[in-house]
């Protein structure tokens, strides 16, 4: 009993020693840390970068969060953002004049320009309309008061990220800061286009959404089933990698019932979203020896398994040989993807188009309504169409 207890007291002391250390190297590292920032902008504010714009001051760091360039007529302003901002991670540029801004952009890569609304000679909805024309990639917020609202909210359909409101304290200005660098990587991550990942023996699966995996040596049905032959002749089919990953959400998952017969081209699985359902095509005739319960059990799963986890069930086939041939495999897979994953981002393109004409809104987020009818016109084509017997 008092050896046990010297244990457990031992572990328990080891445990609060090794947080008291964690927590004093983190302490120790954020203290560097803020040091590093305080040091670089003093040295920044002391470099000479007029020739690049007359009124620049520049700030640089090592792995910024992001880029930021400010420009606001009043110097108080930029300097309250050069101090709260390089403080918190950011490196940054400010000017004074849009025209500079505009100058700027042209030879510099950044994640954000922040303008002010009310400025001489070139004003924030002027900076908000060149900035989106030279340079698309970067996400323009406006700096306003509660005067020019209206005119603020204005820009936003121009292009503007959002807008944010003067006076802010520091903590409401980091918070927005944040929250629209957030809302910046989900644009970009959102927007990456799709891409084929073969995966061979000692390659491992991609988690991406944005990253199709193909693996070496498994069919494919052109309605977006996998096969994969057992060394038992058995044949093992599932949700190919790209409906999984372009479906998104799944509610509900219905699977067929052991040992039930099927003829290829009947429905074995299928998938529910909302009021939408997909189902599944059989690749194959024959009777189904096994189902993978838990995607019935926790449908939401099947979206973070990896691949050849996501099978559905297994198929004793019964005519294998004379079904195998329409299904693709290698090279004939991989161009197949091509054309899918074009027709599919060919499609995301026309849904996200603005009612007003071509422009599209970059991370812009459908609606449920619009994700469904996007969901239900790319998988319109293999919903309908029937593999020769």
């Amino acid at each position: 009993m008092i050896v046990a207890l010297i244990v457990v007291t031992t572990i328990v002391v080891f445990i609060l020693v090794d947080l008291a250390l964690r927590m004093l190297i983190k302490r120790a590292r954020e203290a560097r840390l803020l040091a590093e920032r305080e040091q670089a902008l003093d040295i920044g504010l002391k470099l000479d970068v007029s020739e690049e714009a007359p009124s620049l001051k520049r700030v640089e760091l090592d792995n910024p969060k992001a880029r930021i360039l400010a420009v606001d007529d009043e110097e108080i302003v930029l300097s309250s953002f050069r101090k709260i901002l390089v403080l918190a991670g950011y490196a940054i540029d400010t000017v004074e004049k849009g025209s500079e801004a505009l100058g700027l952009i042209r030879k510099n890569d950044y994640d954000f320009v922040f303008t002010d609304l009310k400025m001489p000679e070139m004003d924030g909805v002027e900076v908000t309309k060149a900035v989106k024309h030279l340079r698309p990639d970067i996400d323009v917020i406006v700096i306003t008061g509660y005067a020019s609202i209206e005119t603020a909210v204005e820009t936003v359909s121009f292009g503007a990220m959002a807008y944010i409101e003067k006076p802010f304290t520091e903590d409401e200005l980091l918070a927005f800061v944040n929250k629209a660098l957030i809302k910046r990587q989900a644009n970009l991550e959102k927007n990456k286009r799709h891409k084929i990942r073969l995966v061979k023996p000692g390659t491992s699966e991609s988690d991406s959404k944005f990253e199709i995996n193909v693996p070496a040596g498994i069919f494919i049905s052109p309605q977006h089933a996998w096969a994969k032959i057992l060394s038992n002749g058995a044949v093992q089919v599932g949700l190919d990698d790209l409906v999984r990953k372009v479906f998104d959400k799944v509610d509900q998952v219905e699977l067929p019932g052991l040992a039930q017969k099927v003829n290829k081209g009947d429905t074995l699985f299928s998938l529910s979203y909302g009021d939408y359902n997909l189902a599944i095509p059989a690749p194959f005739s024959g009777n189904v020896i096994a189902v993978n319960t838990e995607h019935a059990e926790h449908p939401e799963w099947l979206a973070v398994k990896p691949f050849e986890l996501s099978w559905m069930c297994c198929i004793e086939p019964s005519n294998l040989a004379g079904e195998l041939p329409a299904l693709k495999i290698g090279r004939d897979s991989l161009d197949w993807y091509q054309q899918e994953i074009d027709r599919f981002h060919k499609l995301a393109g026309e849904f996200t188009k603005q009612d007003t004409g071509d422009h599209i809104e970059e991370g812009q987020q459908l609606s449920p309504a619009q994700y469904v009818e996007l969901l239900d016109s790319f998988t319109k084509p293999f919903r309908q169409a029937k593999d020769p017997a």
